[in-house]
């Protein structure tokens, strides 16, 4: 078995109920930030979670941390979770992470912001497509447009991890299509 890479973090953005329940697709998007979370869990890769203001805003939903309940929780003002000092140092230092894997709150803004700043920062970044959205879906697709543009994979959920796999012999397999059925 080919072993899951140690570089690479899952980044979940935002995701406060205050805005899930902003845009159209915020339960779906739940859904699927829940597989992945549950998935990166199950395959020992780290998860991080950012919450913008949340002092005002409120924090991660209850039943997203819950899947990772010792993963860290940056609070943020800057809407590219990069342009905080504390996270960035954190992704340089903490756990050396050369790939991020992002789900998450708005597509157009943070988001974005967050994938073009790894970009420049030469951090690989795979925006998972089904579990990214925003209040538009027309911004949207323009950001996942012009973030590809600048290097980043876009891909659902369900390629990204069973890429990780490689095979249906992989130990964690069978778990991960439970989870899949669980998060349809």
């Amino acid at each position: 078995m080919v072993p899951v890479p140690s570089d690479l973090l899952l980044l979940c953005i935002d995701l406060q109920p205050v805005f899930l329940d902003a845009v159209p697709a915020g339960a779906a998007t739940l859904r699927r930030c829940q597989l992945a979370t549950a998935a990166a869990v199950g395959l020992g890769l780290p998860v991080a979670f950012t919450e913008q203001v949340p002092e005002k805003l409120g924090t991660t939903d209850v039943s997203l941390r819950a899947l990772a309940p010792s993963a860290p929780v940056w609070s943020k003002t800057s809407f590219s979770a990069l342009a905080d000092s504390a996270i960035r140092d954190a992704l340089r230092t903490e756990r050396p992470v050369d790939h991020l894997l992002i789900c998450g709150l708005e597509t157009a803004i943070c988001v974005y912001q967050t994938a073009a700043d790894a970009l420049a920062e030469n951090i690989q970044v795979t925006l998972l497509s089904d579990a990214v959205c925003g209040r538009r879906s027309d911004d949207s697709l323009a950001a996942l447009t012009a973030l590809t543009r600048l290097g980043a994979h876009v891909l659902p959920v369900e390629t990204v991890f069973y890429s990780l796999l490689r095979d249906a012999r992989h130990p964690y397999f069978r778990t991960f299509t439970s989870l899949v059925k669980s998060y349809a």
